[in-house]
């Protein structure tokens, strides 16, 4: 059985997701079990070490008391290392001790190349016999594919970790080779590169940084993740896994080791961490359900970090307020004309460019703008981009060529449709449609402004998943705060007063 097999077994057989460290060190070993090691068999080599004895009573103790509450132990190497031989038979001893059907994650955080990086893996998954293994990504692809060639192992490569100094090189920006004028956080690029290097990669992400876990799980939406920092180092659960865990409810590994093999009871603090890790389970898949008539939420980047582009859309007049009519027939406080973004080039630059960002994180070979609208705005996210545009014809072509589809293409490429705005979605499934019927594969859709009125419930329903630069209700909250909706407006939708006025 496969390392994720193995692990996604045993998550569903005891519910839950909590992974315990076994890292024990003489100073921290309960007291009952050093009096006790006087008194106890030689480790299994013959060694006749006092101190081993009791790290491997206490081990046993853990292991025993927690079995049925986890899905896997992860003891790192380096606490058995620093002991010696007698250290390296402790390891073997504690993992021999770790029922069959519990996988193992050794703690090891390899990194190397060529022959070196080889010989670790077989230490590793020969000789210590272990599921999977945690890895530096610092050398390339070539550090983790011996690795990757023991296919049924698990590698949980380093992305984003949770100490406090992890930013001083984790969140550097680097540019997007693949989308020039794109640029990402590095941990941000690794996900992306790590998980395309092998099935069998996870990703090491700090609980301690929820917003780091909501990143990376936009760019590998099916990685198991290993979230070391709940408990001891005081990490947010709910938050970690309200934008850490996978729409079925797995994904994220808690890793969880002196709040439980150091407490008074084990098998309680373990049970303890268990019942918070299912209660905030259900809170994130009950905030996620989507009632019939309520829009699905979807992450955005936020109306912060694009109140440029907001503030500067209202100023264009692309974002209007008053009493109007949409095409869908729907009444609206709101009309938003993003046609009028051709005529204001830095703007268009801007929104290409939020676009471009949200494309970086998804497999495609052509993006397709829809008619009329978003085929500017198409042109413009293909030049920021670098990926090449097609589009449908609204009406059929009945001269020259007669094509439905403009532009280079081949079937079985994939494409990401691009749209301005989505109210309920219909012009982006006329668009799938007929893509899909000439052998194009469409699973996502980015647009600009998500209107939020079950447009995105409508394309789940199609098997398009969409990708929002910007929501409704954050663009509202930031205009209003600046003071650029009517008054009667605001206090109509319910908006904060604009800022440095009272209630």
């Amino acid at each position: 059985m496969s390392f994720y097999a193995k692990l996604e077994a045993a998550a569903q057989r005891n519910n839950t997701l909590l992974c315990v460290g076994l890292d024990p060190t003489p100073e921290s070993c309960p007291d009952r079990f050093l009096a006790g090691a006087h008194d106890s068999q030689e480790l299994p080599d013959g060694t006749d070490d006092t101190s081993c004895q009791a790290l491997l009573a206490w081990n046993e103790s853990v292991i025993e008391a927690t079995s049925d509450l986890v899905c896997c132990y992860k003891p790192n190497i380096a606490f058995y290392e620093a002991l010696g031989q007698p250290g390296m038979e402790l390891l073997r001893a504690t993992i021999a001790a770790i029922p069959e059907h519990i996988p193992v994650l050794l703690d090891a955080k390899r990194g190397d190349i060529g022959s070196t990086a080889a010989a670790y893996a077989r230490a590793c998954f020969e000789e210590l016999d272990v599921d999977a293994v945690t890895l530096s990504p610092y050398l390339g692809q070539d550090s983790i594919a011996p690795f990757a060639a023991y296919s049924d192992k698990g590698l949980f490569v380093l992305c984003h970790t949770s100490n406090p100094a992890a930013g001083a090189f984790q969140k550097l920006t680097v540019t997007n080779g693949q989308f020039p004028g794109v640029e990402d956080a590095l941990f941000v690029h690794v996900a992306k590169e790590a998980v395309s290097w092998s099935p069998a990669v996870g990703l090491v992400v700090g609980a301690t940084y929820p917003q780091a876990l909501a990143d990376v799980r936009t760019v590998a939406p099916d990685a198991w993740v290993l979230a070391p920092g709940i408990g001891a180092q005081g990490g947010d659960l709910q938050a970690a896994l309200s934008t850490g865990l996978r729409a079925d409810g797995l994904g994220v590994l808690v890793a969880a080791t002196r709040s439980v093999t150091q407490a008074d009871d084990p098998r309680q603090a373990a049970k303890s961490i268990r019942e918070d890790i299912n209660s905030a389970r259900t809170k994130s898949s009950s905030t996620s359900k989507v009632e019939p008539d309520t829009p699905a939420p979807q992450p955005t980047r936020g109306a912060e970090s694009h109140s440029d582009l907001i503030i500067g859309l209202a100023g264009l007049g692309a974002l209007q307020f008053g009493d109007f009519t949409l095409a869908s027939g729907k009444k609206s406080s709101m009309y938003v004309d993003l046609r009028l973004l051709v005529s204001r080039p830095e703007l268009m630059q801007a929104a290409a460019a939020a676009y471009a960002k949200e494309l970086a994180a998804l497999p495609c070979d052509r993006i397709a703008g829809v008619p009329y609208a978003a085929l500017p705005i198409g042109m413009a996210v293909a030049l920021a981009s670098g990926v090449p545009l097609i589009y449908n014809r609204k009406e059929s072509k009945s001269h020259g060529l007669g094509k439905d589809i403009e532009g280079l293409w081949q079937p079985g490429e994939r494409v990401v449709i691009i749209e301005d705005v989505i109210t309920t979605g219909g012009s982006i499934v006329s668009s799938v449609e007929l893509f899909r019927a000439a052998g194009l594969i469409v699973e996502d859709a980015i647009v600009l402004l998500d209107r939020q009125q079950g447009g995105v419930e409508n394309l789940q329903k199609a098997g398009i998943r969409v990708h929002s630069v910007l929501a409704l209700g954050d663009v509202l909250d930031l205009l209003s705060q600046t003071g650029h909706i009517p008054e009667e407006i605001r206090q109509s939708l319910g908006l904060p007063a604009p800022a440095g006025e009272s209630q």
